[in-house]
């Protein structure tokens, strides 16, 4: 007989993942056009004012990750939520770039301590011999958000104006604060056994990183940036090949792609192992860079948002079932905060490094040059963990 997956605390936490991560895209996606529209700044600026966010939550991962066993999830949950909550209203009394900047970094750290207590809560209740499908199935929260959020943003950007989106994140965030009452977490609440809390007094990278959760943290940072060309450019490449209509619907189709692949992908993992999943995740992946890159139509374009959904989609909560797979129970926050942190800060800098090469690229070979990425990436994986892992099952 299966063990129990669908807990009450199981499903609240993913709905209170949904509402981080929607939270973080309403305003990200349209924060640099706003600021360039009313404080005249610049596009470098304008990228910026996306990608430090990112480095406030990852700053928060540390934070949180290091502190889960003392405090416990439930707890971070709160103290996340609420910084995330009230600094929201914020924006509504900022009124230059300087402080718009130094806001974004801030109200990075609510997203990501709330972020990394509801990754190691999942973790934790995920029943072991179903560990694949349930981070799968959580996993979708964020894959659902990435669809809903960039529509939702610039929906409501061009129809009710920016301060539409801080209101509405505003309610979501109460909405979450209130659910948290629901979430019983007593797998991380207990600081009382086996470790020694006196250890977190002294410093030691060990209490911020989880050694054996690195190598697949450099192929989610890798990912990552991979990722964020589509997350950052596509918007303006679709303009530029006017292909704006099809591209509406792009996060769309990758979400219902991987709304439909995952019960299947995730059972495959539990079954057969990590590389029967992964190797297909980085090909399906480059695939669709290749096709983003080449497209001409609008079908061209969609259907690489099902090749997308495959493979970005696939890698993000198997590469977390791998990370925490041979955590120690007291280390589980300090290996999701490893794995998620690291991967933020790929879709963070990944805008400022390829950035860096599009007046030399254009965007067409961007995509391409992405794609490759994508390939390099599987080798790389191959060296890190698939061999070993080849072993292993």
């Amino acid at each position: 007989m299966k063990e129990k997956l669908w807990t009450t605390t199981f499903v609240v936490n993913m709905l209170l993942n949904f509402i981080f991560y929607l939270v973080f895209y309403l305003p990200t996606v349209v924060i640099g056009t706003m600021a360039m529209e009313r404080y005249h700044a610049s596009a470098s600026i304008a990228g910026i004012l996306s990608g430090i966010f990112i480095v406030g939550g990852f700053i928060a991962r540390l934070w949180a990750g290091n502190n889960m066993k003392r405090l416990g999830a439930k707890k971070l949950l709160y103290i996340g939520t609420l910084i995330y909550f009230l600094l929201t209203f914020a924006y509504f009394f900022v009124h230059s770039v300087v402080l718009l900047l130094i806001l974004r970094l801030v109200h990075g750290l609510g997203f990501g301590i709330a972020a990394t207590a509801s990754g190691t809560l999942a973790g934790a209740i995920v029943p072991s011999s179903r560990r694949g499908e349930g981070i799968g199935y959580y996993a979708l929260s964020v894959t659902l958000s990435s669809a809903v959020g960039p529509f939702l943003s610039m929906f409501l950007y061009r129809t009710s104006g920016f301060y539409s989106l801080i209101w509405l994140s505003a309610l979501l965030l109460f909405i979450a604060l209130v659910g948290i009452f629901f979430i019983h977490a007593e797998k991380t609440t207990d600081s009382s056994n086996s470790v020694d809390n006196k250890v977190h007094k002294k410093f030691a990278w060990s209490n911020y990183f989880e050694k054996e959760a690195l190598p697949i943290s450099l192929i989610a940072f890798l990912i990552g940036i991979s990722y964020s060309s589509i997350l950052s450019f596509m918007d303006a490449y679709a303009r530029n090949i006017h292909l704006s209509e099809a591209a509406s619907f792009f996060f769309l189709v990758y979400a219902i792609t991987v709304l439909l692949s995952r019960p299947i992908t995730g059972r495959v993992f539990d079954g057969f192992g990590d590389n029967f999943v992964m190797y297909p995740t980085y090909l399906f992946f480059a695939l669709g860079l290749l096709l983003i890159g080449f497209a001409h139509s609008g079908w061209m374009l969609l259907l690489a948002a099902i090749f997308i959904g495959l493979g970005y989609g696939s890698f993000s909560p198997f590469g977390q079932a791998i990370a925490i797979r041979n955590s120690e129970a007291h280390r589980l926050g300090i290996t999701t905060s490893t794995f998620f942190g690291f991967m933020d800060m790929g879709v963070g800098f990944g805008p400022f490094i390829l950035g860096m090469f599009m007046p030399l690229l254009g965007y067409r070979n961007l995509y391409f040059a992405s794609a490759i990425l994508a390939l390099l990436i599987a080798v790389i994986y191959h060296f890190v963990h698939g061999r070993h892992a080849k072993r292993e099952n």
